[in-house]
């Protein structure tokens, strides 16, 4: 086994062993959480030796780090998720990977995705991307749709040809009322699940919690956590 894999089956091992204690002390099963691990600014090696230690989802959030990466990695049984805010001229780029794209917050990009996967014949997952902290224009600082924009959007995705409403997805807030309380945040976007599923019920899917809070996040019920450092590392500073 090289150093590098060695690294990150250790580091795998104690998210998986954060995940299992967190599910526990929520009296929850550990197959009611899926781990992504956020492989962003890191090579397609690091995605190969992944998916070598059973990993199944990966998750990126820039277009021109992960078209090549995913061209690279095309031959590995992965799910990949699209996390960060998307411009709409990246959108047919994308769709030739992504199967699960978790930020939309509006509906152009909406209009956008479902032209490109009619186009591709693929069918893409979505979630609506949920800002904690929007202000009065109804946007967070980093992207998302504040709670009341939510039925809106998530009616526009379902009845989108080529596109598969999922769920919701948040960040823990930097500002706001929410800020510094990550788990008051996940249990807020577990309501607003709930809220979600009486229209959609099979949009089950909630993506919350990272590294650091990914505790507070199974606490609160979130499906999925995204995890990157935590396995990967401390990301090199970029520029």
């Amino acid at each position: 086994m090289t150093d590098r894999k060695t690294e990150l089956a250790g580091n795998l091992a104690n998210v998986e062993e954060r995940i299992a204690a967190a599910c526990a002390a929520a009296g929850r099963g550990r197959a009611e959480v899926t781990l992504i691990v956020v492989t962003k600014t890191y090579p397609a090696s690091d995605v190969r030796i992944l998916s070598e230690l059973g990993v199944r989802h990966v998750a990126e959030n820039r277009d021109q780090d992960a078209a090549p990466k995913a061209a690279a990695c095309a031959d590995l049984p992965l799910t990949w998720h699209f996390v960060g805010q998307l411009q709409t001229n990246k959108v047919r780029s994308v769709v030739g990977y992504a199967d699960v794209v978790q930020s939309i917050d509006r509906a152009r990009l909406v209009t956008a995705l479902s032209k490109e996967a009619v186009r591709a014949e693929r069918e893409v997952g979505c979630l609506v991307q949920v800002a904690l902290d929007a202000d009065a224009s109804g946007r967070g600082e980093r992207g998302g749709v504040a709670p009341g924009g939510i039925e809106e959007l998530a009616d526009l995705v379902a009845g989108s040809p080529g596109l598969r409403l999922d769920g919701l997805m948040t960040v823990a807030p930097l500002t706001g009322e929410y800020a510094g309380r990550e788990q008051a945040a996940f249990e807020r976007l577990m309501d607003l699940s709930t809220d979600l599923r009486r229209a959609h019920p099979a949009a089950t899917m909630v993506s919350a919690g990272m590294s650091a809070d990914l505790e507070q996040a199974v606490a609160a019920g979130a499906t999925h956590v995204r995890v990157g450092t935590a396995v990967l590392g401390v990301r090199p500073r970029l520029g």
